[in-house]
Formats: structure tokens, C-alpha cells, sequence
């Protein structure tokens, strides 16, 4: 059974920094294409970021620069370190896992960027 559990998220000002953490069991964070998605109210959900199992990393243009994706192979766990962060990155950010063409969520984690 594959589970992903985000934390990090919360309230931030204008400018901070946030690390949100996704904790994988059931489907290897090395073997697999990773991501963070995120949903704004009101908003589709959209892609933020992606790791691919060798390491490859893909950002949408409105976060590169900002936000940084990594992996710890040893704790199964996917990041997104968050830096410059601004209002329009308000939204709950998902992990998300493919294996064998079948794509894994997270429950989400909210993060709001008060100015």
C-alpha cells in the first residue's frame, strides 16, 4: 500500500522560507518520478516541481529560482524547500508518486504567505 504524508507547511510572511516534507512508504522515492503539485483556491491544481528516479529535476516557471526539490533515498522522503516565498504561492501543496503508471497523492499540506 503506497502512502505519502506531507508536513511543513503553515503561515509565513512575505519573503520567508518553508521546508515541506513527503514521507513515502510503499513506493521507492529513488525508483520512481516524484513531484509537488499545489491547488490555490479556486484554482486547477498545477505542477510545482519534479524529481525523476536519476535525479532529474523540472520546475514550473513560476517557481524557479525560488523553490528547490530534493530527495533522501535513505529516509524515503521527498523535499521542497521554499525560499522568497510570495502571496500567490498560498495554495495546499501535494506529493505526488508515479509507479507502473499509476500516480499516488498525499492528503496535502496548507501553506499561507501573508504580506
Amino acid at each position: 500500500q503506497v502512502q505519502l504524508v506531507e508536513s511543513g507547511g503553515g503561515l509565513v510572511q512575505t519573503g520567508g522560507s518553508l521546508r515541506l516534507s513527503c514521507a513515502a512508504s510503499g513506493i521507492s522515492v529513488s525508483a520512481n518520478g516524484m513531484g509537488w503539485h499545489r491547488q490555490a483556491p479556486g484554482k486547477q491544481r498545477e505542477l510545482v516541481a519534479t524529481i525523476s528516479w536519476r535525479g532529474y529535476t523540472n520546475y514550473a516557471d513560476s517557481v524557479k529560482g525560488r523553490f528547490t526539490i530534493s530527495r533522501d533515498d535513505a529516509k524515503n522522503t521527498v523535499y521542497l524547500q521554499m525560499n522568497s516565498l510570495k502571496s500567490e504561492d498560498t495554495a495546499v501543496y501535494y506529493c505526488a508518486g508515479e509507479r507502473l503508471g499509476r500516480v499516488y497523492w498525499g492528503q496535502g499540506t496548507q501553506v499561507t504567505v501573508s504580506s
